[in-house]
């Protein structure tokens, strides 16, 4: 397990870095990389189990693909801010959902 947190860790630093890099959305990055600690928390902690913790890693790429696809011009609108955090927030509601699901598995 602990090797498996440092794995995790370990990708979200890189893409923190990578994404930093490329064009500066600080602020969208900061909660990518909160989303992806709480959902390695989880699943230390037994509130998430592996298929959960998939769909929920599945759900952060899809929405650092987003991300991906609006800085690709070098230029994050405020629309294209606007739909990140949105998808941002159904993850973390997904998130939340999975890990106070009380034993209840799906």
């Amino acid at each position: 397990m602990k090797k498996l947190s440092v794995i995790l860790l370990a990708g979200v630093l890189a893409s923190l870095l990578a994404s930093a890099a490329v064009a500066g959305t600080p602020r969208i990055d900061r909660r990518e990389a909160r989303q992806g600690a709480r959902i390695a928390e989880g699943r230390r902690s037994g509130e998430l189990t592996r298929p959960e913790v998939a769909r929920l890693r599945a759900g952060q790429r899809q929405v650092h693909r987003m991300e991906r696809r609006a800085e690709a011009d070098g230029i994050v609108t405020r629309g294209e801010r606007r739909r990140i955090e949105q998808a941002q927030d159904r993850e973390s509601r997904a998130i939340h959902r999975l890990k106070h699901n009380h034993g209840q598995r799906g």
